[in-house]
């Protein structure tokens, strides 16, 4: 790996040849197993309990869904019985799914869901996980939302491309995932030897006319008018930590007036808490550091439905740090006991998801309890998650394709994810 390079931000910088990271014992084991649970089960079935022959999409079926990084399929867990009813084998993986609205939003079979996969966004019928919509941005760093009314959806795309791209996200429209908005950020410029500001993350208020985005190159706050679509402003955020302060990621709450931001500065990581009250003027009231309380490397947050509550994903040390907003202050941390870099709320948001990727398992964070009260098995390495009021059809042959998919064999090249700190096999910017 060249010095200029963060291994953070580019996990693979050191494979020339973006080369798979090699099976473990674990996934062979288990691709064994259900291969011979398959054949036995006359190679049909579900992958978690379907009946084998195919079936409709189940609405008002709430459903959290988790990719896993490791062996390209998706887990579907009930959050009323906190169990795996059924795993697919789709042939990519998401890191960052839009997650802030499509639990409101996907509510029929052919919403859709919203991933970055490869070096663009992709969007999935959510009744059959197949692929209705597809744009690359030119870069393999891309995030993406959805506005609350559902009509659009904004992307950010870092180096090399430095845009931001509106896409009509409305199944029932002409134009659905066309590009209908571009914002070229490059003339900006960068620090880091970039040859733009690094747009990393968007998040929308929940208004839905204004839009956020941490540049990362740019040590600036970028406020965007969703419609029309422009730049409303811009915010310099500075340095509390060396000399950057490389904001990164960031979350608006669904309710309330706080909004979360992570920042990649220093040996550890800081957050702020910023107002949001005037939302194209946000103000950043606080930046909480490990001196605060604060878990390391803040990788992203999500927060809770009273607006009150924030949960930052820190996994330098392994936990979920949980802030309180209406005090600005660390008041726990939970002990996740592996890495987890992002995570989801279930449609009713009572409990937040957060798929630890050094343990095969989705950790259950109850927030009016506020504590870890599950563990969920799911498949290898799981990274992102979303949710939606509805639940996939049963699929023949499901159980085969995910068996195979876990053995890394019988099929096409997956397409992967672009993962911070730790990556899916492969990809590459």
């Amino acid at each position: 790996m060249s010095d200029d390079l963060d291994p953070v931000l580019y996990p693979n910088a050191d494979d020339a040849e973006g080369s798979a990271v090699g099976l473990s014992r674990r996934r062979v084991l288990a691709g064994g197993a259900a291969v011979g649970g398959a054949a036995a089960a006359g190679c049909s079935g579900g992958g978690g309990g379907g009946d084998g022959n195919g079936g409709d999409a189940e609405t008002d079926r709430p459903t959290v869904f988790v990719f896993n990084t490791g062996d390209d399929t998706v887990s579907l867990i009930d959050p009323g019985d906190g169990e795996v009813v059924g795993t697919r084998a789709v042939g990519l993986s998401s890191s960052f799914p839009s997650n802030q609205y499509a639990p409101g939003l996907t509510d029929d079979p052919e919403e859709p869901l919203w991933l970055n996969v490869g070096r663009g966004v992709r969007g999935l019928s959510v009744g059959d996980l197949s692929e209705t919509a597809s744009f690359e941005t030119e870069s393999g760093a891309n995030w993406i939302e959805r506005t609350p009314g559902g009509d659009h959806a904004l992307v950010s795309a870092r180096e090399p491309t430095h845009a931001q791209f509106r896409i009509d996200a409305d199944p029932g429209s002409e134009t659905f995932g066309e590009t209908t908005g571009t914002i070229d950020r490059t003339p900006e410029g960068g620090h880091s030897g970039m040859d733009g500001p690094g747009p990393c993350d968007v998040t929308i208020h929940p208004d839905g006319e204004y839009a956020y985005v941490p540049d990362i190159f740019g040590d600036t706050l970028t406020v965007l008018s969703t419609d029309p679509f422009g730049i409303e402003g811009q915010r310099r955020v500075e340095a509390v930590a060396g000399e950057r302060s490389r904001p990164w990621m960031a979350t608006a709450a669904v309710g309330g007036d706080a909004m979360l931001v992570e920042h990649d500065e220093g040996e550890a990581g800081t957050e702020s808490v910023w107002d949001v009250s005037d939302p194209a003027n946000p103000v950043e009231r606080t930046r909480l550091t490990a001196a605060d309380g604060l878990g390391e490397r803040p990788l992203t947050s999500e927060i809770g439905p009273d607006g009150e509550t924030g949960y930052v994903f820190t996994p330098g040390t392994e936990d979920v740090t949980v802030i309180d907003l209406t005090e600005d202050a660390v008041i726990d941390r939970l002990d996740l006991g592996g890495s987890a870099f992002a995570g989801t709320w279930d449609p009713e948001r009572t409990a937040l998801y957060a798929p630890v990727q050094t343990n095969d398992e989705v950790a259950v964070i109850d927030h009016d309890q506020g504590a870890i009260t599950d563990r969920i098995d799911v498949g290898a390495a799981p990274y992102g998650a979303t949710s939606a009021r509805v639940r996939p059809g049963d699929e023949p042959l499901s159980s085969l394709s995910v068996a195979l998919a876990r053995l890394d064999v019988g099929g096409e090249s997956a397409e992967t994810t672009y993962c911070i700190g730790e990556c899916a096999c492969g990809h590459r910017l």
